[in-house]
């Protein structure tokens, strides 16, 4: 630990026993003080500022975790590396120190304070986007909704964590991307019997790969986007489904294995499997009668979509629901790697509005969703504008720059400008990216 200054600070740090290792704390720090190794993520105490930029995004609460020590002694990042959970708070001196640089204060009861205060503003921020300076920055550079929709149903999220995971039972696994295909995707799913395991569309479970890491330590909960409605996979059932590729490479074609994707791939009907979760509190689909869905995705990003898009289709045809438009942009190399190509293809086209690219097809220019979002400037524009619409991005990160530069191009396209139309879509709950 090195010595700076005697003075109390509150301490950043994430909980390594219930992050679930999605990146999502490390993209929205504006100061580039939160990075990682194979096991654990972790904040640099000399880098930190505090803004709170990385809170409201995180799935699980793991990031928001504050501990008051001694400047001189605060935890190094190559001992944050190394934990399995995080360390008792030690006793501090008993006299008050000097306020530190960040403005804390070694009395209790100023910290007390302080620590509320935080939350407060915390909570006022994502109500109205109304950030401080530098979390503002971290907007500008990528907007998304920390928040959900005002009509989203309510979400619960952390009812199991990895020291006390539930047990499901795998009821079916079907492989879901053509024989010939060059990767390959399968459709798993799992039921709770009469464990409570209550899920909405967007929201996203943790599976936990038996056997041990590197470091002989028990595997991490690995994040899988939900790919059923709330009521199941199999209506009235306790039971909910995933969308899971196999990983054989990396994203520079390098090969690696996989440990929980194959694991996962693997499973055989009747076997039981440790889930996490739920996570995510956001990236949420509104409920509200004649609300718009614009969806855009690539790969396993389809599995949030075909949950809302099934949801909204069980609701169309018991005539209980007056939707709003349903508009998809959906990407993949062929359409033989196209997760759920079948089922799409059936989907009335007065119910939904399919927009497929495929960027491998033989003797074909590739195409990109992002530029089928370009040949549609118009309708998503309007889509945009309308305040019944929800946004959702889902897929590879790769993806994510080419979409937002196709949305800016559509509204600069209608001489609109797209950083307050962003900021307004963000700060209602209506712009939702999640890229891995």
């Amino acid at each position: 630990m090195s010595a700076v200054a005697d003075e109390v600070i509150r301490q950043h740090l994430i909980d390594p026993a219930i992050c679930i290792r999605c990146n999502t704390c490390e993209e929205a720090c504006p100061v580039g003080a939160i990075t990682h190794d194979e096991r654990n993520y972790v904040v640099k105490p000399d880098v930190c500022e505090g803004c709170m930029a990385c809170v409201p995004p995180c799935p699980t609460g793991a990031i928001d975790n504050w501990i008051r020590v001694l400047k001189s002694d605060a935890w190094s990042i190559d001992e944050q590396f190394t934990w399995d959970e995080l360390p008792e708070e030690a006793p501090l001196p008993v006299a008050t120190a000097a306020p530190s640089a960040n403005g804390v204060a070694a009395d209790s009861d100023a910290l007390a304070a302080d620590a509320a205060a935080e939350a407060k503003a915390v909570l006022a921020e994502a109500a109205g986007f109304d950030r401080a300076e530098s979390t503002a920055a971290a907007v500008t550079k990528r907007p998304g909704s920390t928040v959900k929709p005002w009509s989203a149903a309510h979400p619960y999220v952390n009812l199991y964590g990895p020291k006390n995971p539930v047990t499901a039972t795998v009821v079916g696994n079907y492989r879901i991307t053509e024989a010939d295909a060059s990767s390959v995707t399968h459709h798993v799913v799992l039921d709770f019997g009469t464990m409570p395991f209550p899920v909405l569309e967007g929201q996203s479970i943790g599976i936990i790969a038996p056997g041990a890491d590197a470091w002989g330590k028990p595997h991490h909960p690995r994040q899988y986007s939900v790919a059923s409605p709330r009521n199941g996979e199999r209506p009235g059932y306790n039971n909910l489904a995933l969308t899971v590729k196999r990983v054989t490479s990396d994203h520079d074609g390098r090969p690696v294995h996989g440990v929980c994707s194959n694991y996962v791939c693997d499973l055989k009907k009747g076997d039981t499997v440790q889930v996490t979760g739920p996570f995510g509190t956001s990236f949420l689909m509104p409920n509200h009668p004649r609300s718009n869905l614009l969806m855009i995705c690539t790969g396993t990003g389809s599995a949030p979509m075909r949950a809302m898009t099934e949801y909204r289709r069980r609701l169309h045809a018991g005539g209980r629901f007056e939707s709003g438009r349903l508009m998809l942009f959906f990407g993949a190399r062929t359409e033989r790697e196209l997760p759920y190509f079948g089922p799409l293809m059936k989907l009335p086209r007065d119910f939904i509005d399919v927009n497929l690219a495929f960027s491998r097809m033989p003797d074909q220019p590739k195409r990109y969703v992002q530029d089928l979002l370009r040949e549609r400037a118009d309708e998503v524009l309007a889509l945009l504008q309308d305040k019944h619409t929800c946004v959702y991005v889902c897929g590879l990160k790769s993806m994510e720059e080419g979409v937002l530069d196709a949305l800016r191009d559509a509204a600069a396209q209608g001489g609109v400008d797209w950083s307050e139309l962003a900021g307004r879509l963000s700060g209602e709950g209506r712009l939702h990216l999640e890229t891995y």
